[in-house]
């Protein structure tokens, strides 16, 4: 059975729960359901205990080594031979007999669809509820959050989750300093081919009381040109590419120093764009808190990790 968020309301109350993205792993965490995760993706690392549970898919693409270009081939290549990025491990996923699997179906790139999904879960004995996840907004995260809290008997649990996140995004605009002209942002997603923002990362700018010069809210993020980029005049390029943390944006942003020094922004800063900025889960608020700070350094103090950031 699979339904992509809140179309059919089916309740079900799991012992065991596959995560086949970072970002459900992370609400299922937050909910308090960590000891029913069975199994992850590759990529789920919040909270670092996860790692502890075994993945249940592996990519197609070894991306150790790759430059960002290189990867964005090697994606597109896959891609159109392959039509996924991922392998479901079909025998361990038969032996941990989920009853929940979480997936989405918003980017292929990033996690594997439910589409994807359909053949293998037709296979197993015992048929899985899989559940599509597919926020393009940070409304749409939050009610992500109410709908795994739903679907698992955990809504009480949910709401204060959610409270608490919509508590925090009401302080950082109540902060906010008055301005007739809010700072000029580009959310940099890659680097080589360079892609402007979008979903629910330029509404974070937004939130977070900046001006997002090339992303489109709802949207899927685009590849741009860096002509386009300087023509757009952004005063801050925050390098974020999907798929990476901190120590991989200082890299990529150094792997096109000189492209962003004729792009005319007065400051670049790389950040850890899976904790805070691409997994649309919890954390996204965190990434709102940080961008606060890093446009308007005098009303908001960043008390997270050190290393969310890095001036460049």
């Amino acid at each position: 059975m699979c339904w992509k968020g809140s179309r059919r309301r089916v309740t079900i109350k799991p012992v065991r729960i596959c995560s086949f993205l970072p970002s459900a792993t992370e609400i299922v965490a937050a909910l308090g359901l960590e000891e029913s995760l069975v199994g992850r993706s590759h990529e789920c690392d919040f909270p670092a205990s996860v790692r502890r549970k075994p993945p249940v898919i592996r990519p197609l693409i070894d991306v150790n080594g790759k430059s960002p270009a290189e990867l964005d081939r090697a994606v597109r290549e896959t891609m159109h031979t392959q039509g996924t990025l991922y392998i479901a491990e079909e025998a361990l996923l038969r032996e941990l007999c989920p009853d929940l699997v979480l997936t989405q179906d918003l980017c292929r790139v990033c996690a594997p669809s439910g589409e994807d999904l359909n053949a293998v879960v037709r296979r197993l004995a015992h048929k899985p509820t899989v559940l599509s996840l597919n926020p393009k907004s940070i409304r749409g995260i939050l009610d992500c959050i109410l709908e795994v809290g739903r679907v698992t008997a955990r809504e009480t649990r949910a709401r204060a989750v959610v409270a608490s996140l919509e508590e925090r995004l009401r302080a950082v605009q109540s902060k906010l300093p008055r301005q007739a002209r809010p700072p000029g942002v580009f959310l940099l997603e890659w680097v080589d081919p360079p892609f402007a923002s979008g979903h629910w990362c330029p509404e974070m700018v937004l939130l977070a009381g900046g001006r997002e010069v090339l992303g489109r809210e709802g949207e899927e993020s685009r590849r741009v040109d860096w002509d386009l980029v300087a023509k757009a005049g952004p005063e801050i390029v925050v390098v974020s590419p999907c798929g990476y943390h901190l120590d991989h944006s200082i890299e990529q942003a150094r792997q096109v120093r000189d492209r962003l020094s004729v792009v005319g922004a007065k400051r670049v800063v790389a950040v850890d764009a899976d904790s805070y900025f691409a997994r649309p889960g919890p954390r996204v608020v965190d990434g709102v808190e940080l961008l606060a700070h890093l446009l308007h350094p005098n009303q908001f103090e960043w008390t997270g990790p050190r290393d969310a950031f890095a001036e460049m």
